[in-house]
């Protein structure tokens, strides 16, 4: 990267992916501030005892209010908004609360910097989003609407997406929770063995974001190229890796979860530019004069695959099991090295 002594600000900072940003830049010279903006006191006051670095500044606020994130963000030149509700059950049983933080607060993140000239403006979206069937993937999929609808009319702010899948071992994901089921010795819940989930790591969610950071213009929306395995495949992954045996349960799908996630509809396909490890997808940049762009329709779209975790590259079990190794997660809680965890 070639930005030098810059300001960022992470909506949602003291989660997995703020951890990660901060891990990858806290000490270089790309940015002379980084500012941490989230509503929980006890995560910043964990994360600023815990770094004790003077270029972290905290600032306690709610995406939803429009104020505190105007005053998070004066001065300050790029944001990476990852600030969100994100557990598929209680956005479904809560639908009005994901609304609240994921669509109304993008617009207000969006609005803020537009107001103070920020230079780029990064928004995170997930896989649910694309043909979402529950209120977490519906309503990450205004967001994007949103960002894209507000990015044709901005001139001095550019705001662009990425689209990812699940981070392994991040909060609120199976593989703490198969990992806490094994050393405990009761049963691996499963919800449904055969159900495919994209698979990355929080470094390469990093990565995509950074790739959208360095080469996105207004409205792309970016997703990176991942491979996926079924969830049975990947219980059986951290028995072999605990040298466990416990048993596996079916408890059913939960609700609203899907068989697969897809990263890039097949209307999304027609038009994605492939970037070697990601794909970009441009902005709908007409208006509502649909006459005068009137053709005969596409034929493509009939022709193309939805990009999904059934379809993409699938791991094994061994698979898995490398992937697995290389996460902190288990490098410390399995293999017993020193490793410095991200917190969740």
């Amino acid at each position: 990267m070639k930005i030098q002594n810059k300001v960022l600000l992470i909506t949602g900072g003291t989660g997995s992916f703020g951890h990660a940003v901060l891990n990858r830049f806290l000490n270089t010279e790309h940015f002379k501030e980084i500012r941490i903006f989230s509503r929980d006191e006890k995560k910043q006051d964990d994360m600023r005892n815990q770094l004790k670095n003077d270029k972290l500044k905290f600032y306690i606020g709610d995406v939803r209010d429009y104020n505190s994130v105007e005053r998070a963000m004066r001065g300050v030149d790029y944001v990476f908004h990852a600030a969100a509700l994100k557990q598929v059950p209680s956005c479904e049983f809560f639908p009005l609360e994901a609304t609240k933080t994921n669509v109304f607060g993008t617009q207000n993140v969006i609005d803020a910097a537009a107001f103070n000239k920020v230079n780029k403006v990064i928004c995170l979206s997930t896989d649910k989003a694309a043909y979402p069937i529950n209120a977490m993937g519906i309503s990450k999929a205004l967001m994007e609407k949103v960002a894209v609808a507000a990015s044709r009319n901005l001139k001095d702010t550019t705001v662009c997406l990425t689209r990812y899948g699940n981070v392994m071992a991040s909060r609120g994901s199976v593989i703490p929770l198969f990992l806490k089921q094994i050393k405990e010795n009761n049963p691996i819940t499963i919800t449904d063995p055969n159900m495919t989930r994209f698979l990355m790591s929080l470094d390469e969610a990093v990565e995509l974001v950074l790739f959208a950071f360095e080469n996105g213009n207004s409205g792309d929306l970016f997703v990176n190229k991942a491979p996926a395995g079924t969830i049975g495949d990947l219980a059986q992954a951290l028995k072999e890796l605990c040298n466990a045996d416990n048993e596996v349960k079916i408890i059913g799908t939960r609700h609203g979860e899907k068989l697969y996630e897809t990263l890039c509809t097949r209307e999304e396909m027609v038009k994605a530019e492939d970037m070697g490890e990601f794909y970009r997808i441009p902005a709908d940049n007409r208006d509502l004069n649909y006459a005068q762009y009137f053709s005969e329709g596409e034929e493509d779209v009939s022709l193309i695959e939805d990009y999904h975790s059934h379809n993409t590259e699938q791991q094994d079990v061994e698979g898995m099991k490398k992937l697995l190794s290389s996460l902190p997660l288990i490098r410390k809680e399995v293999f017993g090295e020193d490793v410095v965890q991200m917190p969740g």
